[in-house]
């Protein structure tokens, strides 16, 4: 499977939960699992898993654990609903500034946009559009 094949089949899998009007955040937490680990086979070597809802840890309880390999933790997903559109509010958050400080990698999304932070600082943002956005957002 292609990087734009995984990433069509994603946005349509993220459209059509948002567009049944009831799925809550958790709704889209395997649709974003498949991709991560979908894009991640097609670009490591290492096998890229998410562990979602992961065990609390001593930071609070980020959605979503990025593992690389087997037993390497390399960062943590903090998610929010699509309809969030403007992230920037919440990366000011006191959640989000704890998550900032204890972990390494921190990457916040609503699943159409991402932001990431190494070490508490930002950096190259990214968001996922299609022809037309698959919320209306």
């Amino acid at each position: 499977m292609t990087f734009r094949v995984s990433v069509e089949r994603y946005l349509g899998a993220v459209a059509q939960q948002y567009h049944r009007g009831d799925a809550r955040e958790e709704s889209y937490y395997d649709v974003l699992k498949q991709l991560w680990e979908e894009l991640g086979s097609q670009l490591s070597s290492a096998h890229a898993t998410l562990t979602v809802l992961p065990r609390q840890t001593e930071a609070g309880n980020p959605d979503m654990r990025v593992w690389s390999g087997q037993q390497h933790v390399t960062g943590y997903i903090e998610a929010k609903e699509p309809g969030i559109t403007n992230l920037d509010h919440v990366e000011v958050s006191e959640q989000l500034k704890q998550y900032r400080a204890a972990f390494p990698n921190v990457i916040l999304t609503n699943f159409l946009e991402f932001h990431p932070y190494s070490f508490g600082k930002p950096t190259s943002r990214c968001a996922i559009v299609g022809q037309r956005s698959p919320t209306g957002l």
